[in-house]
């Protein structure tokens, strides 16, 4: 009975932080997306304080050149970005005309079914809806378009102010928000495991941020080899997309097909377009990746492609971005704490795959070995 009442309590804490969590996210988001950014950046933070560089001086810099980097990439990539913006009705009338023959044979079997369907039943016109003013429509959409500005002001706003003062304080303001909770003996287990999941993630992400710098330059250069236009924009894409695991290069597998099926008269090269992008991908997911992240993501793949899922549906683009750093931290949690043996089963993934990261590993150490020699 007590069993059952404690399950029940729990049950229903997690709906209520599920509920809160949807119902909040214009305040949750910024906050958890300083969380992972303050993550990633704290250690070259930590490294300059080491060197007695201040954390607040360290913090600001190191913040307005990331933040300065990712503006230029917007800057130089808005110009292909919007072009291919403008072009979309074009682009739409191209795959129109391209998959005609297909889209008449599935029409043509639509109506066959919607005819056999329809046999012996009324047709009841429906009433015309009424249109809506032109100046109310204009009005309305003036409205949403403040609205909307001014709600992204303000979370960018939020999160630099809260991934600064997240730098800046580093593990001194852990220790103090941490000792005003727990007992000093508790603080010092907490502390030392959240100083591992700033290490483990952000470690993790950097290396993967290099990673995917690489995989975008190779899917740029392999574009613009196959003749695709604005290559770059589709290796930054590739890059990007690339953080989000099997979504992403499935997206991007996708755009670039489309974009190629709509540039191209002859299917050879739409082939070796998505080919070429198959390629990359399997060497990236299949040596790099294991090779130099390791057992860092070694976690259940349909639990990730849950967490994506649910990310996406409470917080959109946003919680797919932190789905997979949410589950990263729950495993380095689950490692260093007392009681997270069952955790651990329960996001660890199927043993029978092979470990492909630690054989390249073996092969790879003999070779670095024999060259230092």
């Amino acid at each position: 009975m007590h069993v059952n009442q404690f399950t029940a309590k729990k049950l229903l804490v997690l709906v209520a932080v599920g509920v809160l969590l949807y119902v909040a996210h214009f305040a949750f988001i910024p906050i958890a997306l300083a969380l992972l950014f303050a993550l990633v950046l704290s250690g070259p933070v930590e490294a300059l304080f080491r060197l007695h560089v201040p954390r607040s001086l360290s913090a600001t810099v190191i913040l307005i050149i990331v933040l300065g980097l990712l503006a230029g990439l917007v800057v130089v990539m808005w110009a292909p970005t919007q072009h291919w913006f403008a072009a979309a009705p074009q682009t739409v009338k191209v795959i129109k005309r391209k998959l005609n023959p297909a889209i008449k044979f599935i029409g043509h079997v639509e109506e066959l079914r919607s005819s056999a369907g329809n046999i012996g039943a009324a047709n009841q016109p429906a009433a015309p809806a009424a249109p809506l003013p032109a100046s109310a429509d204009n009005e309305s959409s003036s409205a949403l378009f403040l609205y909307e500005t001014r709600e992204a002001m303000i979370s960018v706003l939020t999160f630099v102010i809260v991934t600064l003062f997240l730098l800046a304080g580093g593990p001194p303001m852990l220790a103090r928000m941490t000792a005003a909770f727990v007992d000093d003996l508790n603080a010092a287990h907490v502390l030392a495991i959240i100083e591992k999941v700033r290490g483990e993630v952000g470690k993790f992400y950097v290396t993967t941020a290099l990673i995917n710098v690489g995989f975008g330059l190779a899917t740029a250069g392999v574009m613009m080899l196959c003749g695709m236009p604005t290559p770059f924009l589709w290796g930054v894409l590739a890059a990007a997309l690339n953080f989000i695991p099997y979504a992403g290069s499935a997206a991007t597998l996708i755009v670039l097909t489309l974009v190629a099926f709509v540039t191209f008269d002859g299917m050879g090269q739409v082939l070796a377009v998505a080919g070429s992008y198959i390629l990359l991908a399997m060497v990236e997911g299949q040596i790099v990746q294991p090779l130099f992240v390791g057992r860092r993501l070694k976690i259940n793949p349909l639990l990730i492609f849950l967490a994506l899922w649910f990310g996406g549906l409470f917080w959109g683009i946003a919680g797919v971005v932190l789905a997979t750093p949410a589950l990263l931290t729950l495993k380095v949690i689950a490692e260093h704490a007392i009681s997270g043996k069952s955790v651990m089963e329960f996001l660890g993934p199927n043993n029978q795959s092979p470990d492909v990261g630690n054989a390249l590993k073996k092969l790879v150490r003999p070779i670095i070995l024999t060259s230092r020699v």
